[in-house]
């Protein structure tokens, strides 16, 4: 699963990568201003990730593939509103909102693949139906929508590389 030579190996140290650099993203977010290289990273990574996910092995239209096309739109709209807008005017806030919500969906693959993977998790909900599952994800959701409304809003009021 970790060895970066397959696909699938790539595809996951990509996804871990991105969540990793998502998280001063995010924190920079909330203090009103890019972290560039961190930004730089995750956009790439994340990017990179829903891309060679459609490449993986599949029986066919997963849900999966839904929540990669959803990423890879929610990070080309971050893409372009900070490289190609510049983050003026209102693509200051569709940045944030689009940024957040980008790394919101690699969380929540996140989780649904511990719940997969790690066998304690997957005791609790082995069809990804189980309460266990649903709460987990609930409180990401939670979590991200509090998350995506203050990076809205605190990131709008400062100017773009405060620092």
């Amino acid at each position: 699963m970790f060895d970066p030579t397959t696909l699938v190996g790539f595809h996951t140290w990509l996804s871990l990568i991105a969540i990793v650099a998502g998280f001063p993203v995010a924190a920079g977010l909330l203090r009103g201003h890019t972290k560039p290289g961190w930004t730089g990273v995750f956009l790439s990574t994340a990017f990179a990730t829903s891309a060679t996910g459609f490449g993986l092995p599949a029986p066919g239209l997963l849900p999966s593939h839904i929540v990669g096309a959803i990423s890879l739109v929610l990070i080309v709209v971050a893409g372009f509103a900070l490289y190609a807008r510049l983050l003026e005017g209102a693509w200051r806030r569709i940045y944030a909102i689009a940024a957040v919500l980008a790394f919101y969906l690699l969380l929540f693959v996140l989780v649904a693949q511990l719940f997969l993977k790690v066998p304690a998790l997957h005791a609790l909900a082995p069809t990804g139906s189980e309460l266990p599952f649903a709460v987990a994800q609930g409180l990401l959701f939670l979590v991200f929508a509090w998350l995506t409304w203050q990076a809205a809003i605190r990131f709008v009021r400062v100017p773009r590389f405060a620092g």
